[in-house]
């Protein structure tokens, strides 16, 4: 193995609360109430997806016109950042920067493949962007998880087949998303049905020792 390919929500940290927040404020703003049921819609989706769900939910679709679809994003973007930024170390799941470290003195490159157009902003938040050799950018990309595009573009920025590398993600669509693009598949959290390659409860299992055991147990 020679790298791994890290999403971000739910695996390095867990911002789907802040998410939600923002999300549920600028559905309100528009008449439209969703809950937290429907915001595991949303996990692992884009934004622009995620408002075409959110108004589709509340019957509005053909309301908004593109251009103002971008200001409503923006503006829940705005309000997702503006909770953020006080984000710390602390906030960084358990086990995750054991792991880093543990990658990083085993010589295995490390990436970041997330849906956020924030994953910058948050691993700086998070003090752990020196950690990352290469952070795939959402907003080149043609299509969003579950298509594999995004963890498929991660192994040639990092220089590596995708049999080479695997990929951590805890949502369905992610999950479908590494295992298309041809990565060993790491799910945190998972139902079984997503079948992963290695299913893990929480990140505290994560380590270099295992994630390189079950890699080569699948051959």
């Amino acid at each position: 193995m020679k790298a791994v390919v890290f999403d971000l929500d739910g695996v390095i940290t867990d911002t789907a609360k802040y998410h939600f927040r923002a999300w549920k404020h600028l559905a309100e703003s528009i008449g439209i109430h969703i809950d937290e049921a429907f915001n595991e819609h949303l996990k692992g989706i884009g934004r622009m997806d995620s408002l075409e769900r959110i108004l589709k939910f509340g019957g509005r679709a053909p309301d908004f016109s593109e251009e103002e679809k971008s200001r409503l994003a923006e503006q829940k973007n705005e309000d997702y950042r503006r909770l953020i930024a006080a984000m710390t170390p602390n906030d960084i799941l358990p086990g995750i920067q054991d792991f880093l470290e543990e990658l990083r003195n085993a010589g295995i490159k490390i990436g970041l493949a997330s849906a956020s157009k924030n994953g910058p902003f948050i691993l700086k938040s998070l003090q752990i962007s020196s950690y990352f050799d290469t952070i795939v950018d959402p907003a080149k990309l043609k299509k969003g998880k579950p298509d594999p595009e995004i963890f498929s573009t991660a192994a040639v920025q990092l220089g590596a087949e995708p049999r080479e590398c695997a990929g951590i993600e805890d949502a369905v669509a992610g999950i479908q998303s590494i295992n298309a693009a041809g990565l060993f598949s790491v799910g945190v959290g998972v139902p079984e049905d997503a079948r992963p390659d290695w299913r893990v409860a929480s990140t505290l299992e994560l380590t270099w020792d295992s994630l390189r055991k079950h890699w080569i147990e699948k051959g």
